[in-house]
């Protein structure tokens, strides 16, 4: 590599997929907390292996809480060319349905499915999906960076 393809390969920031069936819930959420926290540090996606029509609404309104808006996500279709392109891809209770690569980071986190809850039993889910997102975001990020 020269000199300027190592700075490239520097400064291009980690790219995260997350995934579950649906991308109705716990994917949307990790997405947007990861988006929140990373300010642009990181490269965001989400999407799942059998989406939904929308997006939860107790979801919606679980993330309305912290002040972000997913009123205008939508699920998206799990393709071999996300899971390519990211450099972590977190896996949320879809089983075998996400494609493996070599040389990727996957990580499961099992973690409850706010689908039919209430936002009061879909808020304790967005905190732990916070908490590992933060957990993530430290691994990837330097603190300073």
């Amino acid at each position: 590599m020269t000199t300027n393809e190592e700075t490239a390969a520097v400064s291009t920031p980690p790219e995260v997929l997350f995934v579950c069936v649906h991308n109705a819930g716990r994917s949307q959420m990790a997405a947007a907390l990861l988006d929140h926290h990373a300010r642009g540090r990181v490269t965001v996606r989400s999407a799942g292996s059998a989406p939904a029509e929308t997006v939860n609404p107790a979801v919606v309104a679980a993330m309305a809480e912290l002040g972000i808006d997913l009123s205008r996500e939508f699920p998206k279709p799990l393709t071999t060319d996300a899971v390519r392109a990211a450099d972590v891809v977190v896996t949320m209770g879809c089983g075998d349905a996400c494609p493996v690569f070599p040389g990727k980071r996957y990580l499961d986190w099992r973690l409850d499915d706010p689908a039919g809850r209430p936002v009061e039993e879909v808020r304790p889910i967005r905190d732990e999906i916070d908490r590992r997102v933060r957990a993530l975001l430290a691994a990837l990020v330097p603190a300073g960076s």
